[in-house]
């Protein structure tokens, strides 16, 4: 027993949320197959990706607990359609998002990014998407315990499902964000390089809390249009990697 936690549902669980993200981790490393990153470089940065959420978990609780508090208070009498209970949650999923993508952001950083392995616009992207996967799989290996340890593996299958093609992508679109941001400042000074993060960061917070916000109490088929709008991002994901493969070779010639 781990933490009041049989072998079996740890097994369980991590078989459920690790495996699958290996899936999308060799599916985004082969946009780099030309010069891929050194093998013990990429495990040291989905590990950290990992274990970044067991830090980002309990800072999440301490916001939640703050905001849960204020929400005992109202602004009724001020603006009579306004709640503070209402700005408060909007605020606490911003500020969780903002968590979420700073940790990824250092774990890409300091298992990968500044070990010297970057050489090409590229790396950057590959690191944070590496990092994004590792963050997903130990989130989503924590979201499958409560059905495992209840038995319900059907629901564990769907809950497996349906976080594989929503919020795993989700993580990666918005650490790719940064990444894409970081591609482009690649051959510029160290003071632009920093704001061009800055930025990354503030923009995939932002798709963060726009996905998190959308699909908060939705319909069925508002959640269906939300992942799609989410799957439309990733393609265009996909033609910005094109784009930043070509910075090395533009700058050379």
């Amino acid at each position: 027993m781990i933490l009041g936690l049989s072998y079996e549902t740890i097994a369980f669980s991590l078989a459920g949320g690790v495996f699958p993200t290996f899936l999308w981790l060799w599916f985004w490393l082969r946009e780099d197959s030309a010069h891929p990153e050194p093998k013990r470089f990429v495990i040291a940065t989905f590990l950290a990706g990992m274990a970044s959420v067991i830090i980002v978990l309990p800072i999440q609780r301490l916001i939640y607990d703050y905001f849960g508090n204020m929400s005992s208070y109202s602004l009724s009498n001020v603006v009579p359609i306004l709640k503070i209970s209402i700005v408060s949650s909007t605020i606490l999923i911003i500020i969780w998002a903002a968590f979420e993508e700073i940790f990824k952001y250092l774990a890409a950083h300091v298992a990968g990014m500044w070990r010297g392995a970057m050489d090409e616009p590229i790396d950057a992207v590959m690191y944070l998407i590496t990092a994004a996967l590792g963050f997903a799989a130990m989130e989503n290996t924590l979201f499958l315990v409560e059905p495992i340890i209840a038995g319900n593996f059907t629901d564990s299958i769907i809950t497996g499902n349906l976080r594989f093609v929503g919020s795993t992508l989700l993580h990666v679109l918005s650490s790719a964000v940064v990444g894409v941001f970081m591609a482009f400042a690649f051959y510029k000074s160290r003071v632009e390089k920093f704001i061009y993060a800055i930025f990354g960061l503030i923009l995939a917070t932002a798709l963060h809390t726009l996905f998190n916000l959308s699909i908060i109490d939705a319909s069925e088929g508002d959640a269906l249009i939300t992942f799609s709008f989410l799957w439309i991002l990733i393609l265009g994901l996909l033609l910005f990697l094109e784009k930043v493969k070509s910075l090395k070779q533009k700058t050379n010639a």
